[in-house]
């Protein structure tokens, strides 16, 4: 195998896909990492709203549960406002709804 060049971790080959943007979240740096579609739908959603991209994210960030990551928070905002029938799973186990 001496002249191949040997592929690239499956979490390697993803982190690519990744866009990293730093934030200022009240008072401090943050910085989240997303695929660009959500970034680009984050950025629709802002927009329609009245918001900066950094606004959106930092209501997002108030009033996600604790337990829940900033960056799975925001793609369920995204979910949530391009898809508006997606129920809510709170109390629930959620692998369940995945099918």
């Amino acid at each position: 195998m001496s002249g191949t060049t040997p592929l690239p971790l499956p979490t390697q080959r993803g982190a690519r896909l990744l866009r990293k943007r730093s934030l200022n979240l009240s008072g401090h740096r943050t910085s989240v990492a997303l695929e660009p579609e959500f970034w680009h739908a984050l950025r629709l959603i802002a927009q329609r709203r009245g918001l900066t991209l950094a606004g959106l994210v930092g209501q997002v960030d108030g009033t996600r549960p604790p337990d829940r990551p900033l960056a799975s928070a925001l793609r369920v905002e995204a979910l949530r406002e391009w898809m508006p029938a997606l129920p809510e799973m709170a109390g629930s186990d959620r692998e369940d709804w995945l099918g």
